[in-house]
């Protein structure tokens, strides 16, 4: 198993959990550097995420029940409740966390509420207490309108034509971002899920408080606008201002 750990991203253990917990248990170091372990029992009934269910492990028990029909034993409080958690944000924006201690704060808030994710512009000096990540991104931020009836593929088509447009893969988008009043279209959950990325519903406020390049429809509904101030909220700058591709607008950032 040592020898697993130096030259293996992550472990498929076909064995008990009780094995594998003995086996690894003199190897842990600390979460954010430990291989994932997930244990499966011989039957090939149940995927047991060991170690690492942030950070790879329930992805691939998911896996298995995916491919296999394997049932994922995911025992990660956020996983198990249906709701975010920082490692998992952190991935879709393609960031680092830089301070990993307030990763037990932020997803013990999920448990209970949304926790608001604040774009700084710098130059300034920021101090933050212990229950607030700082994440260091990087990757495309997709600002997302859509008109009433848009379907995943219009969505997906606008999007890869904007990324086109600016010069880039669409594999480098790492989150739609698009406003709360669209978190109920299941459309835009299933364009995300072919991309393989996460969407931030932003709310009024925080769309609102920014100054979009262009003007926009979605004044009539008592925002300032949704695809470009989507990327202003979560972007260091715009690289794509909106673009209308039938009934879907986008705007691209980074």
């Amino acid at each position: 198993m040592e020898e697993l750990f130096r030259e293996y991203d992550m472990i498929l253990a076909l064995m008990a959990v009780g094995i594998v917990v003995r086996q690894v248990c003199p190897l842990l170091r600390d979460k954010w550097t430990d291989k994932p372990v997930v244990a499966v029992d011989s039957a090939l009934k149940t995927a047991v995420p060991v170690i690492g269910g942030h950070h790879g492990a329930n992805d691939l028990a998911l896996y298995l029940f995916k491919h296999l029909g394997i049932y994922p034993a995911i025992t990660t409080a956020t996983d198990s409740s249906g709701r975010p958690n920082l490692e998992g944000i952190a991935s879709a924006f393609g960031s680092e966390i830089v301070n990993r201690d307030a990763s037990k704060h932020i997803n013990a808030s999920f448990l209970y509420q949304d926790v608001p994710i604040v774009r700084l512009r710098g130059p300034r000096i920021v101090i933050v207490d212990k229950d607030v990540a700082v994440l260091k991104s990087s990757g495309l931020i997709a600002g997302l309108g859509a008109r009433k009836g848009a379907t995943a593929d219009e969505i997906l088509s606008a999007v890869r034509s904007a990324t086109a447009e600016a010069g880039r893969d669409v594999s480098e988008v790492r989150v739609i971002a698009t406003s709360e009043i669209k978190s109920c279209d299941p459309e835009i959950s299933r364009a995300a899920a072919k991309l393989g990325v996460s969407v931030v519903y932003l709310p009024d406020d925080a769309l609102n408080a920014q100054k979009p390049l262009t003007p926009s429809r979605a004044s009539m509904l008592g925002l300032s606008g949704v695809a470009e101030p989507a990327v202003l909220a979560l972007a260091q700058r715009m690289i794509l201002p909106k673009k209308v591709y039938g009934r879907v607008t986008v705007a691209l950032g980074e």
